[in-house]
């Protein structure tokens, strides 16, 4: 079954058609053939289309036609296309565009309506329609029929009536961009049935009236559909409308009026009686009754109902008097009666003329004896034409058989309800034509109706039918499937044959069962559209998720299904989902890195004067043998807070570097002995270092401590033995690479054990501060989190691959020096001594700190000034203090050391300036600052101060 809708039916349903076809996408509608043609309009489009192919629409809202949108120029192909009355108004502005049909309706609006915003074209009637307009670009269709409207066409102001829709028409990226309209003026025949019903109203009141009984009956159980006030009276009651004419008078049966009348129906042949006696009620008295009996024809001469009119007639028997004027009063009914005939005779006329439909009488030889001017409007041909031309030389050749059939039923009498067929037009084209004939008294009464525009609409919902992407299907409550489209064989392999002849729950996943189930059970309770999804069972074994649209029928045996295919969709879902984590994964580690590096700096501020303290007992030889032994340990446990201390503000990314241009290959191969014996004789070390490496980016120092921090970690992870494996080499990286990095040319240095390996729960944390699975006590789960810090610092990346049992291998991706490799034999650097009677200003916020650093200033042989804030040390300068070097922590409240530095040097130019810092990120500080980073003994500050001084001595 290919055809999920019923047979063409009235405008209201043809109006939905369109709707459902642009609400579906117009990119089904395209014409392949003409695609490349971006400026041609459809050769089918007439004069409107000779228009648009001519106008300069450079200048317009809507642009150069090759610029518009293949949606835009889809819908008008379309409208160029019909026949029917069409527009579309697309674009912020509503520009209008529409077919030759149209122009009718515009009148002398037309041509300049072309390309105008809808609500120009229209102003006199926006105030009506603008909420169908703006439900249509909200995405809703809408339905009108019959609509008033008073327009302005032709110069002067019209009541007018029309049946249209709006449907909402969307571009390539499913917004709605304009509106589509087909629609069709109705004016003539509302006019023509408001004058019908004046002249039947004029008569039912004539009627109403009259002296004598008037009844209308219809139908052949001769249904009470009017009477009058003298029927009333003489019937003696008024329980007549709707009812039969047996039920109403069941008192009379046997008197021969029942079957008098229905012989009227059913022969079509009048009665007229005098005194027939008549006795109502079951009483015995005997009232006598002349009446006329009239069959009642429409348009086609079929019989559809009786007229009964006449006077009661008791008097005639009872004087000449009575007699003679019944006559008189009979005669006067009888003129009445021919009065009428003549005004339904004429009305009979007026519709046969203004009928849009082809109304005509046939006879059994195949010629039209009659036909109204419907013919020469649709067909084009002259009456004198048709009715002298055989029938059978109007009809398309693939049609001839059919009818001939058709028409062999009508020479039998049997009536034909719904036929189609093409009928030629003058213009050398084919109109479709729906029959409705009835054979009577030896002639064929046809009416037909033009619904080219219906089988047209038909063949578009074929074509979509057959080239729609998505699944469609029409199937009953009971699980059977009667129509698929192909897309069902393309998207699951399975032949229509086989999906027509299984249930579809068959197809359907056993746990997807329940939930398709009931929501078909839900759309069949409420008559309501519904969503769900599924997986369905491809030929291939494949379980392949479809998100449904499915909408019942009426009658409630029936659905619609559209299936799409949600792979890509459920993929991107994924995706996005991976995404989602990978960003809280980053949000988890920048929080800790702010954590950690916070708590590295108030750490640092707090070993400061510990390890100052330690380290001049130290080199005071203060105690004896026993209290200087515990001192250096006392040294040696503060220097591996320092360690731990620097490791936590490399995760954190704030330890303060070197990046040089470093030879990894070099670097990998001097620590080879270093890691060699730190790993033990179980392990066999191998290290792979490529040729011809180019310079990394790096800090060495701390280069050198992450490899060694791997090594342990892969000894940790081979208690047994094993391989360490270390490779040098040069690695291009693609775009969205495991490392995250931009793609480019790096240097990568892989470390890679055969030991227990991770988890994937495992991996997820290994980069946390203080995660380890290696116990209490023997770890501090900041080895690979130093790591990870250092290379992000650096510019890196780093990507960990391991599973359980399978070994771990860590890789390093380090940015590639644009300079060469430095020569590293630097000679030693010597402390100079400070110039004689030197003053230190001395600036921390810090108490402990500031006297720690004091004492080693002092024991370095410098006069020391102390401050606890810039302010203060500002205001020692401003007050003409001698100074010859200032020593500022960086982070203090009020003044930072950096702005204490640069004020302090503009009141004494070339003063030396030691930044010193727990924190170790120094924002804003120049590389003209020398700076020291918390904590340190007395032998990095003086080797730092040495430094200081030697560059400006140099530079005097």
């Amino acid at each position: 079954m290919r055809r999920i809708a019923d047979g063409p039916g009235d405008w209201k349903r043809r109006s939905l058609i369109v709707i459902a076809i642009s609400q579906f996408g117009s990119h089904a509608l395209v014409d392949r053939k003409n695609e490349s043609d971006v400026t041609a309009f459809s050769s089918a489009g007439g004069k409107v289309g000779a228009l648009m192919q001519a106008r300069d629409w450079s200048v317009s809202a809507l642009g150069v036609p090759s610029a518009w949108p293949q949606s835009l120029r889809s819908v008008v192909d379309l409208v160029l296309g019909s026949k029917f009355p069409m527009f579309v108004a697309w674009g912020e502005e509503l520009s209008l565009l529409y077919n030759d049909a149209y122009v009718e309706i515009l009148g002398a609006k037309h041509p300049r309506s072309l390309g105008l915003p809808l609500q120009d074209v229209w102003q006199e009637i926006w105030p009506d329609i603008e909420p169908l307009v703006h439900a249509a670009l909200a995405g809703e269709a809408s339905f009108r029929e019959n609509l008033p409207l008073t327009i302005k066409r032709r110069g002067q102001i019209e009541d007018t009536w029309f049946t249209f829709s709006y449907s909402p028409v969307r571009d390539e990226t499913g917004k709605v961009a304009g509106l589509f309209c087909a629609c069709a003026e109705t004016t003539a025949q509302i006019l023509s049935k408001q004058q019908a019903d004046v002249v039947q109203e004029r008569q039912r009141q004539m009627l109403l009236q009259m002296p004598g009984f008037v009844a209308m009956l219809s139908g052949p159980d001769l249904i009470f559909t009017y009477i009058n006030n003298a029927y009333v009276e003489i019937s003696e009651r008024t329980d007549f409308i709707g009812r039969r004419f047996r039920d109403v008078f069941a008192d009379i049966s046997g008197q021969g009026f029942h079957e008098l009348f229905e012989s009227v129906f059913h022969t079509g042949k009048g009665v007229v009686t005098r005194g027939m006696e008549l006795r109502l009620h079951g009483r015995g008295d005997v009232q006598y009754v002349d009446f006329v009996l009239e069959p009642i024809h429409d348009e086609l001469g079929v019989v559809t109902g009786v007229f009964v009119g006449g006077y009661e007639t008791t008097e005639v028997y009872q004087g000449s008097e009575t007699l003679r004027a019944s006559n008189a009063r009979l005669r006067e009914l009888n003129a009445d009666l021919e009065r009428q005939d003549i005004e339904r005779s004429r009305e009979r006329q007026r519709t046969w003329e203004i009928s849009s439909d082809l109304l005509s009488i046939a006879t059994p030889d195949g010629m039209f004896q009659s036909v109204n001017p419907a013919w020469t409007t649709t067909l084009g041909w002259s009456t004198e034409r048709v009715t002298r031309t055989p029938l059978f030389d109007f009809i398309h050749p693939d049609d001839l058989a059919r009818t001939r059939k058709v028409f062999g039923l009508l020479q039998r009498g049997d009536p034909v309800l719904r036929f189609e067929n093409r009928y030629a037009h003058a213009d050398g084209s084919w109109r479709w034509l729906s029959w409705v004939a009835v054979p009577v008294d030896g002639k064929f009464y046809c009416s037909a109706r033009d619904v080219t525009h219906e089988k047209e609409a038909e063949a578009e919902r074929d074509r979509l039918w057959e080239l729609s992407q998505d699944m469609l299907a029409r199937a009953d409550y009971a699980g059977k499937l009667s129509a698929v489209n192909p897309a069902w064989t393309q998207l699951l392999g399975w032949s229509e044959g086989e999906l027509l002849t299984n249930p579809y729950a068959d197809i359907i996943h056993p746990q997807d069962v329940p939930v398709t189930l009931a929501a078909l059970d839900g759309m069949e309770g409420t008559g309501q559209p519904t969503r769900f999804e599924n997986r369905v069972l491809t030929k291939s074994g494949e379980w392949k998720p479809i998100g449904w649209t499915v909408s019942p029928e009426p009658g409630g045996v029936n659905f619609i299904a559209i299936g799409r295919d949600l792979a890509d969709y459920k993929a991107r879902e994924r995706e996005l989902e991976e995404a989602h984590q990978a960003l809280r994964q980053s949000q988890k580690m920048e929080a800790m890195g702010s954590l950690t590096g916070g708590v590295a700096h108030d750490f640092n501020n707090l070993l400061t004067p510990i390890m100052g303290s330690l380290d001049m007992l130290v080199r005071r030889g203060l105690g004896n043998e026993r209290e200087r032994r515990l001192i250096d340990g006392a040294l040696q446990s503060a220097d591996r807070a320092k360690t731990l201390v620097q490791r936590l503000l490399a995760f954190a990314r704030r330890q303060p570097l070197q990046p040089i241009a470093v030879d990894l290959g070099a670097l990998v191969e001097g620590m080879a002995g270093l890691i060699g014996s730190t790993i033990g004789p179980n392990i066999d070390l191998r290290v792979d270092i490529a040729d011809d490496l180019p310079p990394a980016d790096a800090d060495p120092n701390q280069l050198e401590m992450a490899i060694l921090n791997l090594g342990v970690n892969a000894r940790d992870a081979m208690p047994h033995g094993g391989t360490l494996t270390i490779v040098a080499a040069r690695d291009s990286l693609g775009d969205g690479n495991r490392s995250g990095l931009e793609a480019g040319e790096y240097l990568r240095l892989s470390v890679a054990d055969t030991g227990v390996g991770m988890d994937e729960a495992t991996r997820a944390r290994a980069v946390e501060p203080f995660f380890s699975t290696k116990g209490i006590g023997k770890g501090t789960g900041l080895g690979l989190s130093m790591v990870y810090g250092l290379v992000a610092q650096l510019g890196g990346g780093m990507a960990i691959a391991s599973e359980a049992g399978q070994g771990t291998k860590v890789d390093l991706w380090l940015p590639i020096s644009s300079h060469l490799v430095e020569n590293e034999d630097v000679p030693d650097r010597v402390a100079l001594p400070p110039p004689a009677r030197a003053r230190a200003l001395l600036v921390d916020d810090e108490t402990l700190v500031r006297m720690s650093t004091a004492d080693m200033l002092i024991d370095l042989g410098y006069e020391v000034v102390e401050a606890g804030s810039g302010d203060e040390a500002l205001r020692l300068f401003e007050h003409g203090a001698t100074i010859d070097l200032l020593v500022t922590d960086h982070l203090m409240p009020g003044m930072s050391g950096v702005e204490l530095a640069r004020l302090a040097q503009a009141l004494k130019p070339g003063l030396p300036v030691l930044v010193v810092s727990g924190y170790a990120e120094l924002d804003g500080v120049a590389a003209d600052l020398p700076r020291l980073t918390k904590p340190f003994r007395n032998a990095e500050l003086a080797d730092s101060l040495g430094v200081l001084l030697r560059g400006n001595a140099d530079s005097d």
